[in-house]
């Protein structure tokens, strides 16, 4: 999810640990635990600071190491400690356990979305990604931004007000579990010989972006309404082996990309005297008939990469400038 949803949610568990005696009856251990809440409900995502290396380092590893099993004992040990050590009085324990519950339910709501995290390292390396959720859902933030402020009016006490939201949350994901199924097996009635479906989810409730790939074609689609709209059809051609694409995926851009995207579609460009370029675009985030995620690489007729990027782009103008200062 989004840094403004896993914020509320931080507080809405702040709210929610009052319904603990350990809380309730000690003076200094609201304020500790919604403490403890809100940054263990942003701990995990505190390798955005990657970004500051490049685009490629990001992408390979956010919501990798730091959403892992491992990762979610060491941040509520480290967040609860901290602050225990702040706090005089302060329970240990109860802030151990409010902080775990908060660092576990921000890397347990990632999974739903089409992004995903290696939730399983080191056990798997997988990207879990169920392509549920949007990364940012007005319902959800909505609703935490409700309980909270109805708890901040006094219009009810926290915790039977913060139990109801997470009671209506779990009929929401339950919802939305039934609908992705739905689109699923609409695009299976579509196209039988289906081998994957790659579901996003939108913004909007009734809207999901589809990837329907065939032995031989790759169908650019979306559901609205529980009726699928195709777009772009195109030849589903493997990575071939050959010298430029090889080339090409030594690239740490596009090998950052290809450890990211499940589906996408590629192209060779070597009409530019003296420049070859190789394309890969990312066909579940279609946009306005456009596909902003990519990965170019440029290369010399020698085969030597002199420019590369990967990310968001929704401009070729943009994206030149972005390959010249990377070059």
């Amino acid at each position: 999810m989004d840094t403004s949803t896993h914020i509320v949610m931080g507080i809405g568990l702040g709210g929610l640990a009052t319904i603990d005696p350990a809380v309730a009856t000690n003076p200094v251990m609201p304020g500790a635990v919604m403490i403890a809440a809100i940054i263990g409900s942003q701990a995990p995502d505190f390798d955005t600071i990657l970004k500051l290396r490049n685009n490629a380092v990001y992408i390979r590893n956010h919501r990798g190491l730091t959403h892992s099993i491992p990762a979610i004992v060491i941040w509520s040990f480290l967040i609860s400690s901290i602050i225990a050590l702040f706090v005089n009085g302060s329970n240990w324990p109860t802030l151990l356990l409010w902080t775990f519950i908060a660092v576990f339910l921000h890397v347990f709501v990632d999974i739903f979305n089409a992004y995903g995290t290696q939730a399983l390292r080191p056990f798997s390396n997988r990207w879990i990604a169920l392509g549920i959720i949007n990364i940012f859902d007005p319902f959800i933030f909505s609703a935490h931004l409700i309980a909270i402020l109805i708890w901040w009016s006094e219009l009810a006490p926290a915790g039977p007000v913060f139990l109801g939201l997470y009671g209506l949350l779990i009929l929401y994901y339950g919802w939305r579990i039934i609908e992705k199924r739905r689109v699923v097996q609409n695009a299976k009635e579509l196209h039988p010989d289906a081998t994957h479906i790659f579901v996003s989810p939108s913004i909007r409730w009734n809207q999901w972006h589809l990837v329907i790939r065939t032995p031989n074609m790759l169908h650019v689609a979306e559901s609205k309404q529980r009726t699928i709209n195709f777009f772009e059809r195109y030849q589903f051609v493997p990575i071939p082996e050959t010298t430029i694409i090889n080339a090409a995926r030594k690239d740490p851009n596009l090998s950052a990309f290809l450890s990211f995207s499940p589906t996408y579609r590629w192209e060779v460009d070597e009409s530019n005297e003296g420049i070859q370029e190789v394309r890969f675009y990312d066909l579940r985030y279609r946009s306005k008939g456009h596909y902003p995620f990519v990965a170019i690489v440029q290369m010399d007729e020698n085969f030597s990469i002199v420019s590369s990027y990967t990310g968001w782009v929704f401009s070729e103008e943009t994206l030149q400038k972005k390959l010249k200062v990377v070059t």
